[in-house]
């Protein structure tokens, strides 16, 4: 066996996401008890939530599977089909750029109109997108507890399509999947902490998306997860303000127009 095969770029742009996001999930809940900074009570964690925390788990880990298999097969179709090319120059620095930004507004805009029709029709709501939402109290390695088929259709076709239409290279998906698994895992850490670099450049975050989780922001805020554009241009942003909640924390209120 080639054991640098081991550490291509295709290997390593599927599994180091996986691995970060543990890593990254686990950094969050050291700093869980931080209840001046939660948008809801760890006791609220704890009985509102629908699913256990092990049940959680195995079903991330059957997601991260089955999104690892299509990777590797998605670049060995790739790979296959592009053995006689002589292999491109390593783009410059304005061109990753540029393909890093396309790649989020394509990654978005897959996200929100998937998701937004996960949540109109009754049946793919019933049958598939409701496992994410039994999480009524997100949390940070809660991020991709999705059905197996959701995941699919949500997180991995968003990536998959991203990639294509960026033009990237499987070295600069690295990076790419690598931090939008960390702003997934940003949006539902249910913490709200002070100078959160995420809060500075991007309208979504772990108030926005906690919104949507609760029942009365279900039809909104479908955004992530990096920008706030699609709900704000087709109606579906709902505005909130954070007020101190008692007992310590925070709350995420929506404002009425």
């Amino acid at each position: 066996m080639d054991l640098s095969l081991l550490a291509s770029d295709e290997v390593l742009g599927t599994f180091v996401p996986i691995v970060v996001y543990w890593v990254y999930s686990g950094l969050y809940m050291t700093v869980g008890s931080l209840n001046n900074y939660r948008l809801h009570s760890k006791k609220d964690e704890d009985t509102k939530n629908l699913v256990p925390k092990g049940k959680v788990v195995r079903g991330v880990l059957l997601q991260q599977t089955l999104q690892a298999s299509v990777s590797l097969l998605s670049f060995w179709i790739m790979g296959t089909s592009n053995t006689k090319q002589t292999p491109p120059p390593p783009p410059s620095l304005i061109m990753t750029v540029r393909q890093f930004i396309v790649a989020m507004f394509v990654f978005d805009t897959w996200q929100y109109f998937m998701h937004r029709i996960m949540h109109h029709n009754r049946f793919l709501y019933k049958h598939l997108h409701s496992w994410h939402h039994r999480l009524v109290v997100p949390y940070d390695f809660g991020a991709q507890y999705n059905h197996p088929i959701d995941g699919l259709l949500i997180e991995t076709a968003a990536g998959a399509v991203a990639f294509l239409v960026s033009g990237m290279s499987p070295r600069a998906s690295i990076f790419f999947f690598t931090f939008a698994t960390i702003k997934g895992i940003d949006d539902h850490c249910g913490l709200m902490l002070p100078w959160n670099p995420f809060h500075v450049f991007f309208g979504n975050n772990a108030a926005y998306h906690d919104v949507h989780h609760q029942l009365y922001g279900s039809k909104y805020n479908f955004a992530q997860p990096f920008f706030v554009v699609w709900d704000k241009v087709l109606g579906t942003h709902m505005p909130f303000r954070l007020e101190k909640r008692v007992g310590g924390g925070f709350e995420a209120r929506p404002i009425k127009d």
